[in-house]
């Protein structure tokens, strides 16, 4: 494993997950899926229900709980081998992409699921600090099969100057210049979005009470970003899948700034591909505050199209 540097292929322990009907109910309903048309999401007895496809990015969050949990106790995460042990209370998100291969069941019951990961490359980016890059795949225990892939990357701040590699160019989804958007959503979202938010099971205090946002300079509590991330692809999917699961191929966004409680959000998306050999399009977005900054770049999306794209202001 050397020579692809440090910490590459390192495996964390798998970890078991489950969910219930009642939790894909609250995540649609809290990343905004509307009635009537996405009661498929939102009535368990709706003969369409299904899981909002995104939904498995929260487990890793959650794991097998009902209950609320120590957030700040859970993230002390196993140390990686061959590189520095991180402090994880100074981390951020940097981007996250999600991979559909086959949709999950509206229940694990009667399943055993867990959700595997392993380091794809630590980058020393020098002063500014070091880049962790990681796959999580969420896998069938008996049967080996993989439901969705999901690779993110962690940027711990200052801890960078080890000398690891510096890591590859990132690539980025610009959206087109010359062109308005083919359609766009807007989400107001109140001082209470990510308290409702928080009951997916990603319990960081940072999005519910005013202290730790103080200390780290957001002057309070600031939105989940996969808040922001789920309601985009919630806003894809309505928008040119006719908000149909399958009709999603992939997702991504790189997380650019913070949102504040009560910020009103503007997903601006475009179409930006030709069709691949299954039919589905590339979709291009960005997230911005009304007024102020883009809060995610690099929206990319593969969606089959299905249904008028009327934008919608």
């Amino acid at each position: 494993m050397g020579e692809q540097g440090p910490g590459v292929g390192f495996e964390f322990p798998p970890l078991e997950v489950s969910w219930m009907k009642r939790d894909l109910l609250l995540f649609a309903a809290s990343i905004g899926a509307t009635y009537p048309d996405e009661l498929h999401f939102l009535y368990e007895l709706h003969p369409q229900f299904a899981a909002f496809p995104t939904y498995p990015i929260i487990l890793p969050f959650k794991h097998t709980d009902q209950e609320v949990i120590d957030f700040y106790a859970r993230s002390s995460s196993t140390p990686i081998t061959g590189v520095p042990k991180f402090d994880n209370k100074h981390v951020l998100d940097g981007e996250r992409k999600l991979q559909f291969l086959k949709p999950i069941p509206v229940s694990s019951e009667g399943r055993k699921f867990e959700v595997r990961s392993k380091v794809l490359g630590v980058y020393d980016k020098g002063k500014p600090g070091t880049v962790v890059e990681t796959e999580q795949r969420l896998v069938d225990a008996e049967t080996g099969e993989t439901y969705t892939r999901a690779v993110g990357s962690g940027f711990y701040v200052g801890q960078g100057g080890w000398g690891g590699p510096k890591g590859p160019k990132t690539v980025n989804y610009p959206p087109p210049s010359n062109r308005a958007p083919n359609a766009t959503r807007t989400t107001q979202t109140t001082l209470e979005t990510a308290l409702l938010y928080r009951l997916n099971g990603d319990y960081n205090p940072l999005h519910a009470t005013p202290e730790p946002g103080v200390k780290m300079g957001f002057g309070g509590p600031i939105i989940h970003g996969l808040f922001s991330w789920n309601t985009a692809a919630h806003a894809v999917l309505q928008a040119f899948g006719s908000s149909k699961p399958e009709n999603m191929k992939e997702f991504q966004a790189r997380f650019a700034a913070p949102v504040k409680p009560g910020d009103k959000l503007i997903t601006e998306m475009w179409k930006a591909g030709e069709k691949d050999g299954e039919g589905f399009e590339e979709v291009r977005f960005i997230v911005r505050v009304e007024g102020g900054k883009t809060v995610l770049t690099n929206g990319r999306a593969l969606v089959k199209m299905e249904g008028q794209v009327k934008a919608k202001l």
